[in-house]
Order: structure tokens, then sequence, then C-alpha cells
């Protein structure tokens, strides 16, 4: 056995250990991240939460299957942008509007009115770029 071979074993512990998370020094944290492409169901709506705090709130479909059998689910955003500039940009975006959303997925538990347990699934955006603006009425026609 080769010096080198010896020292093999030995390297390929120190390596994985030095690449493990060098580009943070902090430690992990577990997150649901999650990216959409679809289109608006309805223009955003600004609302106010019951500690009256303000959210801009539009939902998202997104697409699957063939042609002729398509499915669609639906995703309701969140967006807690404050007043200015970019929650004008949001509010101004027409139905049908091609988006690419990244948020936090966020699973939401509470008792209804009846005493029942409801949950909800629910994104909070991060991002939203705009990949298309609304269909126009001849694209509409035409799909």
């Amino acid at each position: 056995m080769s010096f080198l071979s010896s020292l093999r074993p030995g390297m390929r512990l120190a390596n994985a250990a030095q690449t493990a998370r060098t580009f943070s020094t902090s430690p992990a944290h577990s997150l649901a991240r999650l990216t959409l492409t679809g289109r608006l169901g309805a223009e955003p709506e600004l609302q106010t939460t019951a500690n009256g705090t303000e959210v801009v709130r539009y939902s998202v479909g997104t697409n699957y299957g063939p042609r002729d059998n398509r499915q669609t689910s639906w995703f309701r955003i969140s967006n807690f942008v404050p007043e200015g500039a970019q929650r004008d940009y949001i509010l101004g975006l027409q139905k049908g509007t091609l988006v690419f959303v990244e948020g936090d997925a966020k699973m939401s538990t509470w008792e209804d009115a009846e005493g029942k347990n409801r949950s909800s699934f629910n994104v909070v955006q991060r991002k939203l770029p705009i990949l298309i603006s609304a269909y126009s009425k001849i694209e509409q026609e035409l799909t």
C-alpha cells in the first residue's frame, strides 16, 4: 500500500466536512419555499386583517395535463408589502397576467364559528416577476 493511498480515506473525510456548509456559518434552518408559474385568477385585492395589518391577496392558477383534459390548481397568495409604488403596481395587475411567484408556504389552522377546526394552505409572496401581461380579448378567443 502506497503512502498516498493510505491518506485517501482521511482526505475524503476532511473534504466532506469542509464542503458541508462552506457557504454559511449559521446553522441550517428548515423552510418551505414554493415557486409557481401561473395566471392571476382575479385582480389582487387590498384587505385588512383582524389586527389591522394591510395585506394584498390574490390567487394564481397553474395548469397541468393534456390540452383536452387540462386541470387547474389554485393557490392563495398573500403579500405584506408596505404602501407605495410596489403595492400599487401589484394592485394594478389584471386577471390573466402570467406571473412567477416565489414565496414561503404556510399552513394556517383556526376554529370556525361552528367550532370546527379548519386549515388552509397559503403562500406568502417574496418575489413576483411578471412574465406576460393579461390576455388580450383576441388571445382569449383563440385559447
